[in-house]
């Protein structure tokens, strides 16, 4: 009799066997519909050997539904899911979901009605009705998703159906996307750039795992570089991924990519709509989809023919992801390479200490781009001492900032202000009787948000609006504003030079890959003199009149007691400095600062990368930490005080021995309360001989704990709060 083990998509289950049909096909990787009581659930057929479980007897063995009307996944995906889940201390289950991300692309092909405007007007116009034309001016989407758009009920759009204003429109929905051509524009490269892209290409022809880092400087060309590269992959029939850590940045790249290619690459992140999704995971699975350019998600995609692997910024922290499965996408990526057998490029001016270091060790090959590109020079780096220049009383910009930004106006320049802060405000309070507005899910403070008149947790998203009197005491008038947010510097700008154009640049504003187009076409126009932005300006832009770079706060980042702190405000403020004077026009970067002489900042201002990082390695393996020794956190959370505190004693109380191993905790975690939850924080550090994962699955598989309880691990954590 045949029988197969099914991997089902439920964490709280174990493997389970089933009787497979006669005349169905069920080979490993498989995506079947299997019985779960009186339910249909989804499953993967897996390799018995690999998933262990009981054996159930034969007579009791339920038969397969169906195999769904899709490629079997890969084995080298099965066995990036096993180690994605071995590494992370994840249920296979929640990683092998991520690979069948889109609920629809299981189904078959498939068509289906979508809507879009068709010029006609409703007999009777409504305040909602107008608000939805207007803003579904060349959209076409289902029902549901234009109401998401539009921000209005279904039922008011299906009222404009009903009235021949909104017409249906059959769609494919596995439409074939257009061919790019890897010959379209052939780009002119320095000698440098051709030397490192042939060395990619070759690894490309090779069909070998060769992990690279790419380590060259801001403005060097590094995406020219590995467009070389995709080019090949394509040539050869070969789909490619490129990995980018920020939704906003992918419309500047696709322009670029468009410019080389032809024509746009497919596209995978979470904004994208079910239709789309759906498109996407089929083309990409059938192996259409040439080059896939997407979040980190789109990692565990089913590629039929993946050939190279690119990840673009790859130092970035967005790549590490903080709930569900708490995987980081670079070190995913390269075991993605390694089990598919195909060369991965990290690219990167400010690479991370562990990318360097196994570069230094051999395992990774390091390829450098020292200069910019067509001979634009690296822009001068100057600290401005706020202890000697301070700003005026409620004011955050010094003297020298101000009078540079000045300058530029006067030459028809831009400038870019970096605070990495979004709002007005970080806190406000009452100034009558100190009453601070804190989040009720969170142990944070509200963010005022002026452009929106509301006050905001970054954390939940939690909003309300600004009352007019304190909650507190009920003094009038009496609320203030602490501290400054991207809003509170553009309005001292606008303030102290009221001839300038200033732009707020952040996720608040730059939310959708449409209004980062729109951002980018007002730069290039001329029609922008001042951008304020947080970590989203800091990479990724070419703006060729771009000539100042000012950082307001370059402390902030050293706060908070973040472990890494150090590499991230040197990445931070190193890659926007590096959008300065990135053409004919030389470049400045001034560094408002209270430690001039800390060592990250003086590293900054002398452009003495490799010293930096050579202090910063040598402080790690002082302290045993990445890329010396290994880190974990086990994070335990209940929406009861008492039930997060006891469980993570229970935690702490059964903690292993080990010579090479310390732990410490169990401690409130600095964001006690998050989304509604209490949280209490185990951090571990041992040695990179010490079998850190098998040590953390026995010791937390032993413990129980109520329903209310979760339990969470995250190895290699970059977050500490």
């Amino acid at each position: 009799m045949n029988r197969v083990r099914c991997l089902v998509l439920n964490a709280a289950l174990g493997p389970l066997d089933y009787r497979v049909p006669e005349g169905m096909v069920a080979e490993p990787g498989q995506v079947v519909e299997c019985p779960l009581g009186p339910r249909t659930v989804v499953g993967i057929v897996w390799e018995a050997e690999r998933l262990p479980g009981a054996e159930v007897p034969a007579e009791k063995l339920r038969p397969l539904r169906a195999a769904m009307p899709i490629p079997p996944l890969s084995a080298a995906l099965r066995r990036l899911i096993e180690w994605t889940a071995d590494y992370y201390c994840a249920p296979l289950a929640s990683v092998a979901r991520m690979a069948l991300s889109s609920g629809g692309a299981l189904r078959g092909p498939a068509t289906m009605t979508e809507y879009r405007l068709s010029g006609g007007m409703p007999e009777r116009m409504t305040a909602q009705r107008e608000a939805a034309i207007e803003a579904l001016e060349g959209e076409q989407a289902t029902v549901r998703e234009l109401a998401g758009i539009a921000g209005v009920s279904e039922a008011v759009l299906r009222g404009l159906v009903s009235h021949g204003v909104l017409e249906p429109v059959g769609v494919d929905c596995d439409r074939p996307y257009p061919r790019a051509a890897p010959d379209h524009a052939q780009p002119d490269l320095s000698a440098e750039q051709q030397a490192a892209a042939d060395i990619f290409t070759d690894a490309v022809r090779a069909k070998r795992f060769a992990p690279f880092l790419l380590d060259g400087v801001t403005g060097s060309g590094k995406t020219e570089t590995y467009f070389e590269p995709i080019a090949e992959a394509l040539r050869l029939g070969r789909q490619v991924l490129v990995l980018l850590p920020e939704i906003a940045l992918t419309e500047a790249f696709l322009t670029r990519f468009e410019e080389r290619f032809g024509t746009a690459p497919v596209l995978w992140h979470s904004a994208l709509k079910s239709t789309e999704r759906r498109r996407a995971w089929r083309a990409i699975a059938e192996g259409g989809a040439q080059v896939v350019v997407g979040a980190r998600s789109a990692l565990f995609l089913p590629y039929a023919k993946l050939g190279l692997v690119v990840v673009d910024e790859a130092h970035e922290v967005s790549f590490k992801q903080d709930d569900g499965v708490r995987y980081n996408a670079r070190d995913v990526a390269v075991m993605r390479g390694h089990f598919e057998r195909i060369p991965v490029v990290l690219a990167s001016a400010t690479p991370a200490l562990e990318s360097l270091a196994m570069a230094e060790n051999g395992t990774y090959t390091r390829v450098e781009l020292p200069r910019r590109f067509g001979g634009a020079q690296m822009p001068s780096i100057t600290t401005i001492d706020l202890t000697q220049e301070k700003p005026g009383r409620g004011a955050w910009l010094a003297e020298p900032l101000i009078a540079a930004i000045a300058e530029r106006l006067e030459r028809g320049e831009q400038s870019l202000l970096f605070l990495n802060r979004r709002g007005y405000a970080p806190l406000t309070l009452c100034r009558n009787c100190g009453f601070r507005f804190k989040c009720p899910n969170c142990s944070a403070w509200l963010v005022e948000h002026r452009f929106s008149s509301r006050l905001a947790c970054h954390h939940c998203g939690h909003e309300t609006a600004p009352p007019p009197t304190c909650p507190e005491c009920g003094e009038p008038d009496c609320l203030v504003a602490c501290g400054p947010g991207v809003e509170r510097i553009a309005d001292e700008v606008a303030d102290r030079l009221p001839e300038a154009r200033v732009f707020v640049a952040t996720s608040d504003t730059l939310n959708s890959p449409g209004r980062a187009a729109q951002f980018v076409a007002q730069v290039e126009s001329g029609a922008i003199d001042v951008i304020v932005g947080t970590q989203l300006v800091t990479k990724g832009f070419h703006f060729p009149e771009l000539t100042l770079v000012g950082v307001v706060d370059a402390d902030l980042g050293l706060e908070g007691g973040d472990l890494r702190a150090a590499e991230r405000t040197y990445q931070q403020v190193a890659q926007v400095a590096g959008r300065a004077g990135r053409a004919s026009k030389p470049g400045e970067v001034l560094i408002q600062t209270r430690h001039p002489d800390a060592p990250v900042i003086a590293a900054l201002a002398s452009g003495d990368r490799d010293g930096f990082y050579e202090a910063e390695t040598e402080a790690r393996r002082m302290a045993g930490a990445p890329p010396f020794g290994r880190w974990a956190a086990i994070i335990v959370s209940s929406e009861e005080e008492d039930e997060a505190r006891e469980a993570a004693n229970r935690i702490g109380a059964a903690r292993p021995r080990h010579d090479d191993m310390a732990i410490y905790g169990p401690a409130p975690a600095p964001l006690s309360l998050l989304r509604g939850r209490y949280r209490y924080r185990l951090l571990i550090n041992a040695k990179r001989s010490v079998e850190l994962q098998a040590i953390l699955r026995r010791w937390l598989g032993a413990l129980h704990h109520t329903a209310g309880v979760r339990v969470n691990v995250d190895v290699d954590p970059y977050s500490f709060v």
